[in-house]
């Protein structure tokens, strides 16, 4: 039987505006969140990063403002650390541009960072007069930095993952759709059978369709229409 959080249901995905969904999660209901937010960085889904084809990339992708980022950020945050239980925990991914306000966000928002891990993939897209980027940067920021799960499935973890991005050649993908293998990492460490896992920028669902295959329960919120309908069906279909 499902259980019910505030005004949602666990193992459920609902489509709307994650600012506009958090404050309707229950207090304390959540241990433990997984997200990749947009990064303001005008991201275009259409570009034909990563060697792939544009008409394999569902459009729609909600990037938000600059200017408005430090307080959009800080917002969910907020919501974040409310919904989480006492020792609950978050893994938050970000790429260099904006690591800034995400670093004062988990600051205003009272929580602590434990790790500040880097996520080393196979390939970043082409430059002419710098560096290629090939790695995002994952915060592990739990609510009590006393009390929170941490399962040592490695005998030596390191902070540093290199775990390869998915090619889905041929294949319809969000532009910003994270590796099941990597995701599973996080949960295996953070989380445990039976446990609450919340994505509130679920992008193509990765999340929630690994929290599933790994005996979690899942609650996920996607404000693009095309995401959502893909997320879902990337759940029936595991």
């Amino acid at each position: 039987m499902k259980k019910k959080l505030g005004a949602f249901w666990q193992d459920t995905l609902y489509q709307g505006d994650a600012l506009a969904l958090l404050p309707v999660v229950s207090d304390g209901a959540v241990d433990l969140i997984v997200t990749d937010p947009p990064f303001a960085i005008d991201f275009r889904a259409q570009r034909l990063n990563y060697n792939r084809k544009g008409s394999n990339v569902i459009e729609g992708y909600r990037e938000i403002p600059e200017e408005e980022y430090g307080e959009f950020t800080r917002t969910w945050m907020a919501e974040a650390a409310r919904v989480l239980a006492p020792t609950g925990s978050m893994y938050i991914f970000s790429g260099w541009n904006r690591l800034r306000d995400i670093l004062e966000g988990i600051d205003a928002a009272g929580l602590t960072t434990i790790n500040h891990l880097i996520w080393k993939y196979q390939f970043g897209v082409f430059t002419k007069k710098k560096y290629v980027t090939s790695h995002y940067h994952i915060l592990f920021v739990a609510k009590d930095p006393k009390q929170y799960t941490f399962n040592k499935i490695d005998h030596y973890p390191e902070d540093v993952w290199v775990i390869n991005r998915e090619y889905w050649k041929g294949r319809k993908k969000t532009p910003t759709k994270l590796p099941p293998d990597l995701v599973r990492k996080i949960l295996l460490y953070s989380s445990n059978t039976g446990d609450l896992v919340l994505d509130p920028f679920l992008g193509s669902g990765t999340v929630a369709v690994v929290a599933q295959q790994e005996g979690r329960h899942f609650l996920g919120f996607e404000i693009v229409p095309e995401y959502f309908a893909f997320a879902n069906e990337c759940l029936q279909k595991r």
